[in-house]
């Protein structure tokens, strides 16, 4: 469980809601069902409008990143690349077959065949490094919707002050309803700049921070895989990995 996600939204939503009670405010006021509808009701359309459906499931699922970040094991992946360095100088590229079924990421697993079957170390890195910017671009177009949405939402807001203005227009004869109105206009506004600041844009920032951290893993990979194939002492392989970890 990443806690600073947790403890970054509460400390900003406390900074808000602090700050309305002590200008003399009443938080209740910041609670506007219409406004809040229309800022996440138009965000969400605009977003869909713009996303394939698969890239948009994508990313749904992606937002748990942010509370529960995927598992990147760079250290444990350089012992296990030095360990195939060491038994390919010992016993040949073909011993690195019987470790295969030891190997459960598939992308690791078309590396290692890969220098199993001997192919020449470019070509390796081309037909690997061909498929890490396949996967880059995946994910980096999957987490672009939360910073899309953080571009749409303060607009959305806008609007949704807009919208409340004319209904306070539509009602100047009647003072009863003129309050709520500029409620929802400039709630709406709160909501929209407030959403795209402390969720959406936060989110697709520390999803791409992930991402990064994940395509530099399959470098740091087909990197080792490469030096395995040239026949590079393993320190030398080893020095050159450790140059990845962050």
């Amino acid at each position: 469980m990443d806690k600073i996600s947790l403890a970054g939204l509460a400390i900003g939503l406390f900074a808000i809601v602090g700050g309305q009670y002590l200008e003399g405010g009443h938080v209740g006021s910041l609670v506007q069902p219409t406004a809040l509808l229309i800022v996440l009701g138009g965000t969400l359309g605009a977003v869909l409008l713009q996303s394939p459906i698969h890239v948009f499931r994508r990313g749904m699922k992606m937002v748990k990143w942010v509370w529960v970040p995927p598992v990147i094991e760079q250290k444990r992946l350089i012992e296990q690349i030095l360990m195939w360095s060491q038994l390919s100088r010992r016993e040949g590229l073909l011993a690195l077959e019987n470790q295969m079924p030891r190997v459960k990421d598939e992308f690791t697993k078309r590396g290692l065949q890969l220098l199993v079957d001997g192919a020449d170390p470019e070509r390796i890195r081309e037909l690997l490094e061909v498929e890490i910017d396949t996967y880059e671009d995946e994910l980096r177009q999957s987490a672009k919707i939360w910073e899309s949405a953080g571009g749409y939402s303060p607009t959305i807001g806008i609007l949704g002050a807009v919208m409340g203005l004319i209904h306070v227009m539509e009602n100047l004869s009647d003072p009863t309803k003129l309050g709520a109105g500029i409620a929802v206009a400039f709630v709406a506004t709160i909501y929209g700049v407030g959403l795209a600041n402390l969720v959406y844009l936060p989110i697709a920032g520390k999803l791409k921070y992930y991402i990064g951290r994940m395509v530099a893993t399959r470098e740091m990979l087909v990197d080792g895989l490469v030096g395995i194939a040239v026949g590079d002492n393993p320190r030398i392989i080893e020095g050159r990995l450790k140059g990845y970890l962050h």
